[in-house]
């Protein structure tokens, strides 16, 4: 019987060789400062590398910020100058003669921008007067927790001008050699600041109601959309919920897996071809329910509500859980994170497990 997890999956005019994907892991190792802020380097080049060689299908190249500051830390990498994009050709054009596709994430981290890399007192926030620290931005001044800075509330120029540097960020993403983009919409960043009620505080255009929340968001996607080829993917990564909703003992509002249902429907109206469903990440102290594919309920109920095409996450470790996933329908593609970083050949390992085949390096080959 032919395994499902390896089956070919075709998006627009982009088709991946299987349906193992990996998502973005944020190596936090680019130079925080000069002319090669932000621009990938040799450890990028390896860790992508890598597993392709391992017969990943589609690697989303780790959370890109489109501003200097809406890096998460100094050390991420950026799409914002030419530099940034020449560096990533080398990536993507090893990627692409290995069979993978290359994507990336752009992305904005908003008010929990301007931290330390997470080995590093975990990840502390750095204040504005520290060196390569800076003010966040956000919706609304609320910080992410008490040690962070309190954050900048955007003016509506100031968004506008956001929506632009996204566009920019995928005609740079284009030229780099990437088929593929996707939009950070999850994790407390940007995007997801705005979506949430817990972190948008405007009464303004930008908040209040759902529609006025989800403004940004739809924007964005859209001015992506305008100058990202057609024959080419555009992807968006939600948080499926807050996880206050699912919490009785926690009365905060927050966003819902029926607000990501709703909003994956108008992503599609927009031209989104596939929702990347994630969850958390907008509130330090929410009770989230973790354990083997915990996410996977929440991508297929937005691949059933919307129709649209979902990639699921969440602790996804054996290759038969994977199968089964990909199987039943609940799922189009799965990320594997945390178990392709412990084993870059996870692909390829899977495949023997499940009796399928990965395409392997002409190196590697012996008569």
């Amino acid at each position: 019987m032919s395994s499902a997890l390896f089956t070919p999956y075709t998006l627009r005019g982009v088709t991946a060789p299987n349906r193992v994907w990996m998502p973005p892991m944020c190596q936090y190792s680019a130079a925080p400062d000069g002319e090669a802020a932000g621009a990938p380097t040799d450890w990028h080049f390896t860790h992508h590398a890598a597993r392709a060689v391992g017969g990943t299908g589609l690697i989303i190249v780790e959370a890109t910020a489109v501003t200097p500051e809406g890096r998460i830390s100094p050390y991420d990498l950026g799409l914002w100058n030419d530099t940034q994009t020449e560096a990533f050709k080398r990536i993507t054009a090893f990627l692409r003669e290995q069979g993978t596709v290359p994507a990336v994430q752009l992305a904005h981290a908003g008010r929990k921008a301007s931290t330390e890399r997470t080995w590093v007192d975990r990840g502390r926030p750095l204040a504005p007067e520290e060196p390569h620290g800076w003010r966040p931005l956000a919706p609304s001044a609320r910080a992410f927790s008490p040690a962070h800075t309190t954050p900048d509330e955007l003016s509506t120029e100031q968004i506008g001008v956001l929506v632009r540097r996204f566009a920019e960020a995928a005609q740079r993403a284009l030229a780099a050699g990437f088929q593929a983009v996707e939009l950070h919409g999850a994790h407390g960043y940007l995007i997801h600041e705005f979506l949430s009620p817990q972190s948008n505080h405007r009464t303004d255009a930008y908040g209040g109601s759902f529609e006025g929340r989800a403004r940004f968001a739809l924007e964005a996607a859209a001015a992506v959309r305008a100058v990202w080829p057609q024959d080419l993917p555009l992807l968006f990564r939600v948080s499926a919920t807050d996880w206050l909703s699912e919490n009785p003992a926690d009365a905060r509002e927050g966003w819902t897996l029926q607000d990501s249902v709703r909003l994956a429907k108008e992503l599609q109206a927009l031209g989104v071809d596939l929702i990347d469903v994630s969850s958390g990440g907008l509130v330090p102290d929410a009770a989230v329910t973790t354990g083997p594919g915990y996410q996977v309920p929440f991508a297929e109920a937005v691949r059933t509500g919307s129709g649209l095409p979902v990639a699921a996450v969440g602790e996804i470790t054996e290759p038969r859980q994977a199968e089964e996933i990909i199987a039943a329908g609940r799922a189009d593609a799965v990320l594997i994170g945390r178990e392709l970083l412990r084993n870059p050949s996870w692909a390829r390992h899977a495949a023997a497990r499940l009796g399928a085949e990965v395409r392997g390096p002409l190196q590697y080959h012996r008569a």
